[in-house]
């Protein structure tokens, strides 16, 4: 099998700061974090922002500023910048700060779907932030708003005009079909890097029967054009992280997917998640690509051209 590309998602946009201690929030610990989660073996940092003093999903590229810099002296992980920032932006606010910014790599969601999150809610009373719970609980009615339109213009603006190549989130199998109709139009071009996005409610649910129908289904429309890595949202993580290793797909991890090490344990850092996930992908006879082997396999233009 070819080396294994690991990804960590440092903190997203889900999980909310009353969840776990250890979700990084401030500029400085997104980036220490990411850094800890390079040295354990990730080649790819998928980041998202968040504003510092209340630990919100952010689009404000003086936030993003508070990490990048750091990120790029420290390590040479491959930057993946989200552009599906959170269910609450406006596209233009989602694509502020990676067209400002240039990365190597961005994310981007395959179509429109709903978004809810009110699950997580659980038997929570105590919120250290205000908007914590009323984000949650009028999650029923979000609907993250990503249409054909939505997505050309992210294939041009940040891929023709400024050379970003994508992780191409597919929360479902409809997902996949579409993405054919844009390689069929030309704006998608091999290798064709999908991210299986598995356990969001609102997509496709966590079950290995469902992965295999994703890898048959991609299989077919793709052939050998295409890479394929896995995220499990919660408790799914790495046991369909381990089933996408054997299956010589990659994988991802990291505390926007999931906050546990184990049940009912909060992980302690991103770096821990990405130490497990390594050794049960080694323990399978994978070898991890490092950052400069991913950027071959997956035809990206180098951290030389990124704008921070």
């Amino acid at each position: 099998m070819s080396k294994i590309i690991v990804t960590c998602a440092v903190t997203g946009s889900i999980h909310t700061p009353s969840m776990s201690p250890h979700l990084p929030v401030t500029g400085g610990e997104i980036a220490a974090q990411a850094i800890e989660a390079a040295k354990a073996g990730a080649a790819i940092l998928h980041l998202h922002a968040r504003d510092p003093a209340t630990g919100r999903p952010s689009a404000a590229l003086d936030h993003y500023m508070g990490f990048l810099p750091q990120i790029r002296a420290a390590c040479d992980a491959v930057v993946n910048l989200t552009t599906g920032g959170s269910a609450t932006m406006t596209l233009d606010q989602r694509l502020a700060a990676p067209l400002a910014l240039r990365p190597e790599m961005c994310s981007l969601n395959m179509g429109t779907m709903n978004f809810a999150l009110y699950p997580m809610l659980g038997k929570r009373t105590e919120w250290l932030h205000d908007w914590e719970e009323p984000f949650l609980r009028t999650s029923d009615d979000l609907v993250f708003k990503n249409t054909p339109r939505d997505i050309e213009g992210v294939l041009r603006r940040m891929g023709e005009e400024r050379g970003a190549r994508f992780e191409f989130e597919c929360y479902d199998v409809g997902h996949l079909n579409m993405l054919r109709h844009f390689a069929d139009r030309g704006l998608v071009r091999a290798p064709i890097f999908i991210q299986f996005v598995m356990g969001v409610l609102g997509g496709i649910a966590a079950e290995p029967e469902h992965l295999e129908h994703l890898k048959a289904t991609a299989d077919r429309l793709f052939g050998d054009d295409y890479l394929f890595s896995v995220l499990a949202a919660g408790r799914q993580q790495m046991p369909l992280a381990e089933k996408a290793a054997a299956m010589g797909g990659h994988v991802r991890v990291g505390l926007e997917d999931n906050l546990y090490i184990a049940r009912g344990q909060l992980a302690r850092s991103n770096a821990e998640q990405v130490q497990k996930v390594r050794g049960i992908v080694e323990a399978l006879g994978r070898v991890l690509a490092t950052p400069d082997e991913a950027r071959a396999m997956l035809g990206l233009k180098g951290a030389a051209g990124v704008g921070f």
